[in-house]
Order: C-alpha cells, then sequence, then structure tokens
C-alpha cells in the first residue's frame, strides 16, 4: 500500500487541509475490495513484482524509462513482461521498463511534447492532474521538476497500473488516487497548475467544471486544457444525439472560440490557444497492450475525416490560462 503521508504534508503546506482531513477516508472506500472485484487480484500482482536492481529511472527526456534490458534475466524478463500485461488495457504512455515496451494506445508523449514548451516551468510547483489515468502525464510533469504532482482518476485498474510503476520506481513525490474532480473540496486555492486533459467533454456542465478546476488553482495559477473541440465561430457547440466515436459520455464540443468565451465567463485570465490537432489513427490506435476497438474503429470508413456516426473526427485544443 501507498504511504501518503508525505502527500498530506504538502497538501498541509498549501492550505489545503479541508481536503487532508477527508482525504484518509476517501482512500480506504476507493480501495474497498467488495465495491472492486478485481481489486485484490490486481493488488496480489503487484505485491509479487519484483523490485529490480537499476541505475536508470528517467522521466524528463523523450520517455518514461525504469531500467535496462541487461537487469534482468530472460527468464525474469519473460514473467515481469506476463504480469504487466495481466493489466491489460493500457491507454496512457508508452513506457520502456526494463527493456520491455509498454506500446499503449495513446501515444501520450505526443501530446505532452505540443503542450510542454508553451506551459509555464513546474519547477517548485504542487501540480493537479485531473482525470490522469495511469499517470503517465504526472511522470513527465515530475521530470520537468514538479515538487509533488497529485494525479486524479476514478478508474481503479490505471491507479493499480501507476502503483505499478511507482513500486519499481522508488519513493517519489508523485501519487495517483482513485478520486474525481467532485472528490475535491471546492475553494481550496491549493495547486501552482492545475492539468484538466481529455476530461471536459465527458463533464455534463463544462461550466461547473471550468469553475471547479478555477477553484483548485491559487490566484494567478495555471490551468492547462486540453479538450475536444469542432471548427466554428463564437458560439457553436457540437451535442451529440447519442454517441459520439462510439463514446456515451461525451456532451459538449465547443469550437475554440466558444471555449475560449466560456473561460473569460469564468474569469479566467490571460487565455491563450497554443495548440489545435486533428487525432490521428497513429496517435491513437489498438496494440498488444490494448487489443480493444479504437480510434480506426471509430472513423467512418469511407471518409476518416468523419466519426462512424457521421460527426466530425476528433479534433483537439491546448488552451492555456491564469486563475483570477
Amino acid at each position: 500500500m501507498i504511504n501518503y503521508q508525505n502527500l498530506y504534508s504538502a497538501l498541509s503546506n498549501a492550505k489545503a487541509d479541508a481536503w487532508v482531513n477527508i482525504l484518509p477516508e476517501q482512500i480506504a472506500l476507493s480501495f474497498d475490495p467488495v465495491k472492486h472485484g478485481d481489486l485484490t487480484r490486481w493488488q496480489t500482482l503487484i505485491d509479487g513484482v519484483t523490485v529490480f536492481s537499476t541505475t536508470q529511472r528517467l522521466t524528463d527526456a523523450d520517455r518514461v524509462q525504469i531500467g535496462f534490458t541487461e537487469d534482468l534475466s530472460p527468464t525474469e524478463k519473460a514473467k515481469f513482461e506476463a504480469q504487466l500485461k495481466t493489466l491489460h488495457p493500457w491507454r496512457k504512455g508508452p513506457y520502456n521498463l526494463f527493456g520491455i515496451h509498454i506500446d499503449t494506445e495513446w501515444r501520450s508523449d505526443w501530446k505532452w511534447n505540443r503542450l510542454k514548451n508553451h506551459i509555464a516551468p513546474l519547477q517548485h510547483r504542487l501540480v493537479l492532474d485531473v482525470g490522469c489515468g495511469n499517470g503517465y502525464h504526472c511522470w513527465r510533469m515530475l521530470g520537468a521538476g514538479a515538487k509533488t504532482v497529485v494525479g486524479i482518476d476514478p478508474m481503479l485498474l490505471n491507479v493499480l497500473q501507476f502503483q505499478l510503476v511507482k513500486k519499481l520506481y522508488g519513493e517519489a513525490p508523485i501519487y495517483v488516487l482513485p478520486l474525481g474532480i467532485e472528490d475535491v473540496p471546492y475553494g481550496m486555492k491549493a495547486f501552482d497548475t492545475v492539468f484538466s486533459m481529455g476530461v471536459l467533454y465527458h463533464r455534463r456542465s463544462p461550466i461547473d467544471h471550468l469553475m471547479e478546476l478555477r477553484d483548485c488553482l491559487q490566484t494567478g495559477g495555471e490551468l492547462v486544457l486540453e479538450t475536444l473541440i469542432i471548427d466554428g465561430g463564437l458560439g457553436q457547440v457540437l451535442l451529440p444525439e447519442d454517441r459520439y466515436a462510439k463514446m456515451r459520455n461525451v456532451w459538449f464540443l465547443p469550437s475554440c472560440d466558444t471555449l475560449i468565451s466560456w473561460l473569460q465567463r469564468c474569469g479566467f485570465k490571460n487565455i491563450r490557444l497554443v495548440d489545435v490537432t486533428v487525432t490521428s489513427i497513429e496517435e491513437q490506435r489498438s496494440t498488444d497492450w490494448m487489443k480493444f476497438h479504437s480510434l480506426n474503429d471509430f472513423l467512418d470508413s469511407n471518409n476518416p475525416n468523419m466519426t462512424c456516426e457521421g460527426l466530425p473526427a476528433p479534433k483537439r485544443a491546448i488552451i492555456i490560462a491564469n486563475a483570477p
């Protein structure tokens, strides 16, 4: 089990005692094996993973890498790879763990490369990553110098994947909690930087989500927002009638101008659009580490510019802004 005492201290230092007071109970309830039938199996698997000796722990270059191929015998490597694949599907990455390349569904490093030169330096910052998945970007934030990184994601498998990687890495001021943004007390204003990437379009109320993010930030703190958008002018928004790219829980896809207006209405300052990129089938795809359907299966086979529902294919924007 992860020791969260240093996290509690970091949050207390940021005057986030409202969260510290309830966080132990939140974590305990989230790790209830009665609620999650696979938890015991996953936890037993992680407990059985050997912490191999290595001098390589790299999170600040072009990859997240722990260890070298030569650190493991062929037998150890085969067993370790089987353990990793038991935690299928791996969606965010890639990771290189002792010469095993976890080729995740998403090339999350591409997204990081699109934003890393636009954000404020993370050195000495307390960072929150909302909807962080298995924590891939949290590792990149740590490698960029963040003082403490807190990721939240309600999917327990993602959290267990993170715990396995952290077990191999060793002690570090990085945590992924099995929680959602609604579990973070409103109005804390504790974090220096907050990331919300791939979350906004899953929220029934995008304005409420932006207000939640704003109230996690200290005055002047930086929001890094990445979300699906559509082409169009001010006021244009796509609200799918049913599914979008076979996803059930997609609500609002705004134009960039509309999204900026939402941020302005929520009080954000210094709003700037830094990237717009069409999601390609090279960036999101099925692999041996994520064998379910992926983007190529969600697009119109005759027109890749449209989803299978006849809606505009996924296009994503990154916007950076500061809290009032």
